[in-house]
């Protein structure tokens, strides 16, 4: 079994350490590791995929990992040739930002909708199945009292999910991002399941 791990967000510099970018932010961290501790690859860019890939094993299970250089609406494309049916999708992990968690969490959840984000919609079409693991990474700061402070209006939205994370938001993240690379080595090793079960 093959799995294929894909952290969205958008390239180049000008994107490094926003919010949209949580995904990438995310699957680098767990990099990290798997380069140290598994011996997978340095990222490097791959025309088939139109990304950055880096690939390894952890146990006996072959791990892909891609980060897009499409831009965030066109995500899809760099997958859209290896996830080629239903069983194939089951194995893809695509890790994003979701305004709907605060930040500081994350949900694994399977086979749902994509909660309007444009890079998920994207995977969704190019790969005909919404049947596949999300790592959803809260970005929303929340009030003293525990509520969402939720941009309101599309514009908002787009400029807060286009600005840097602050340094106390950037400290929260490295500490999920040790939680998420934990999680994504669960999932490779044990399964879906157990990994939802362990870490939701």
């Amino acid at each position: 079994m093959s799995y294929i791990l894909i952290g969205l967000g958008n390239p180049g510099e000008e994107y490094q350490e926003t919010r949209h970018n949580t995904g990438r932010i995310i699957l680098d961290a767990f990099l990290k590791k798997a380069v140290k501790d598994y011996g997978f690859s340095e990222l490097a860019g791959d025309k088939k995929t139109l990304s950055l890939k880096s690939a390894g094993k952890i146990g006996k299970e072959a791990v892909l990992c891609l980060e897009p250089e499409t831009m965030m609406n066109n995500s899809g494309k760099s997958v859209k040739d290896l996830v080629t049916s239903p069983k194939k999708a089951e194995n893809l992990v695509v890790i994003y930002d979701d305004l709907d968690l605060p930040i500081g969490t994350f949900k694994i959840s399977f086979n749902r909708g994509s909660g309007g984000h444009r890079g998920v919609e994207s995977i969704i079409k190019h790969i005909k199945t919404k049947a596949f693991v999300r790592f959803r990474i809260g970005t929303c700061p929340e009030t003293p009292g525990g509520k969402l402070k939720k941009p309101q209006g599309e514009d908002k939205v787009i400029d807060f999910i286009l600005g840097k994370f602050k340094p106390a938001e950037l400290d929260e993240l490295k500490k999920v991002a040790k939680k998420t690379t934990d999680a994504l080595v669960c999932l490779v090793e044990e399964g879906r399941d157990i990994a939802m079960n362990r870490f939701n």
